[in-house]
């Protein structure tokens, strides 16, 4: 069964992405001069079909204004571990309390060109669920079918100069909204891993 199949099943869908995280040995970056920082790869069932969450983040923020991410942020001290982060984060961004994800695991670590070292954990929201969003980080909610990224057509990838390094950016174009950077990255890896 492709991806695209299996994305409109609810209950296989979920174990199968279990399994995979469970049997993946993952990067552990050990880059200790970045920043902490983790985020929560939301997937959320409507609609008879899986859907991926993101947010596009306000112009007030200090990094990645106007951007689509995942919810998420630098560690804090207060965070027991790295999934505490991510879902504290989420809580605060959107307000999906903790207890109500269900975490299915861990992705690699991502190094960021602005000096993050990103650790992604894919996690269950419930739907229907009323977001409460903080308004000076989030301007919307943004939930995508993810069958619209297993249509490889819809991935273009531009060269772009960073500091003197040419790198690869990836693009998804979703209507008005723009998945790039290290976003399209972090879901990319969780494409081609589930795949």
């Amino acid at each position: 069964m492709d991806l695209a199949e299996l994305a409109r099943q609810r209950e296989p869908f979920e174990q199968h992405v279990c399994q995979v995280l469970a049997r993946y040995r993952r990067h552990i970056a050990a880059e200790t001069e970045l920043t902490c920082a983790a985020v929560l790869l939301p997937l959320l069932y409507k609609e008879g079909r899986w859907h991926v969450l993101f947010t596009q983040r306000t112009q007030d923020v200090e990094h990645h204004k106007g951007q689509i991410s995942f919810p998420g942020g630098a560690c804090e001290p207060i965070d027991e571990d790295l999934a505490a982060t991510a879902l504290r984060e989420t809580d605060e961004e959107i307000g999906v309390p903790p207890h109500l994800v269900r975490v299915l695991g861990a992705l690699d670590d991502f190094p960021t060109i602005t000096h993050f070292v990103v650790t992604p954990f894919v996690g269950v929201v419930p739907h229907p669920l009323t977001y409460r969003l903080n308004r000076y980080e989030v301007e919307s909610v943004v939930e995508v079918p993810l069958s619209f990224f297993t249509d490889p057509s819809g991935l273009r990838i531009e060269q772009r100069e960073h500091e003197g390094q040419i790198f690869d950016v990836l693009f998804w174009d979703y209507g008005p909204h723009t998945i790039w950077g290290a976003t399209a990255r972090i879901l990319k890896g969780f494409l081609e891993l589930i795949a």
